[in-house]
């Protein structure tokens, strides 16, 4: 597997950083996972948006124009020899001293890795996903700005392996004020009477771009999407239920906790969704 790391694809075994970068000692980077599909990157633009924007919040200055980096993404899928897979692109803040101080570190360091994911079992696409509601709540967007997306997910990690303790692959997270959040790696979705509502990221979600997709897609087959603040009570009456990710892509949600939710089923607005968002990912993309 050959690996983009500042600069040039190196292989796996060579692909290392130095035990002083501070995105090792202190989580202190972002990243991005970014799909691809028929040799495609799909919505190379918008990932590059957030990575640029998440890094500009940080003072984190990338090395790399948003060119050289779309081309390295390219270059990094392209190697990996796959028509489909995932891209985890990520930018630490660089080699300094065992200090906090980001300041200390001179350059930031760049890797890029293409492989292959699979978060769920692919049944889980077919008969929907059995939630839990953690107790972890998600951090307050005042106090760590949820749009960051930034290589501490530790927040997200104890949520995950409560859910993972208690038999199920996803959890719901609650903000401090118990309204929805999101999911421990993915934005969620509920239809109610037709139509399709997700939290607002005030509510402390990620603006997540498969979620940007579906409101999109939601757009353009006349369906009422709107952003609303929902608490546990709304989810356990939606009529149905999807998380969306790019690793996840989107996956039907059947229960949560002791709830089933809507027939149980995959209903026929989230049908309708996935087919839509199966043919772009198909269709469209930067090609490589």
């Amino acid at each position: 597997m050959k690996i983009w790391l500042d600069g040039k694809l190196v292989e796996q075994e060579e692909a290392k950083t130095s035990v002083f970068d501070h995105g090792t000692l202190y989580g202190d980077g972002i990243f991005e996972g970014i799909r691809f599909y028929n040799k495609r990157v799909f919505r190379l633009e918008d990932h590059m948006d957030r990575l640029y924007n998440c890094a500009h919040y940080l003072l984190l200055d990338i090395p790399y124009t948003r060119e050289e980096l779309s081309n390295a993404v390219c270059e990094t899928a392209a190697a990996s020899g796959l028509s489909d897979g995932y891209i985890r692109l990520v930018v630490t803040r660089g080699v300094g001293n065992l200090g906090l101080n980001p300041f200390n570190c001179k350059r930031p360091s760049v890797f890029i890795i293409a492989d292959k994911i699979s978060l769920y079992d692919p049944a889980v696409y077919e008969n929907g996903l059995a939630l839990i509601t953690s107790s972890v709540r998600r951090n307050r967007p005042d106090a760590l700005c949820p749009q960051v997306k930034s290589l501490n997910y530790l927040n997200n990690i104890l949520a995950k392996m409560e859910a993972v303790r208690q038999g199920v692959a996803e959890a719901l997270m609650l903000n401090d004020l118990g309204n929805v959040a999101e999911c421990t790696g993915d934005n969620i979705f509920i239809v109610k009477d037709g139509a399709v509502f997700t939290p607002p990221v005030t509510d402390g979600c990620l603006d997540g771009i498969t979620r940007r997709v579906v409101l999109e897609i939601c757009r353009e087959l006349q369906i009422l999407a709107e952003e609303k603040t929902m608490n546990r009570f709304t989810i356990t009456c939606a009529d149905e239920c999807f998380l969306t990710g790019t690793a996840a892509e989107c996956v039907p949600v059947t229960k949560l906790d002791a709830y089933q939710l809507g027939s149980g089923k995959i209903g026929p607005v989230t049908a309708r969704i996935l087919a839509r968002f199966q043919e772009l990912t198909q269709t469209t993309g930067t090609a490589f």
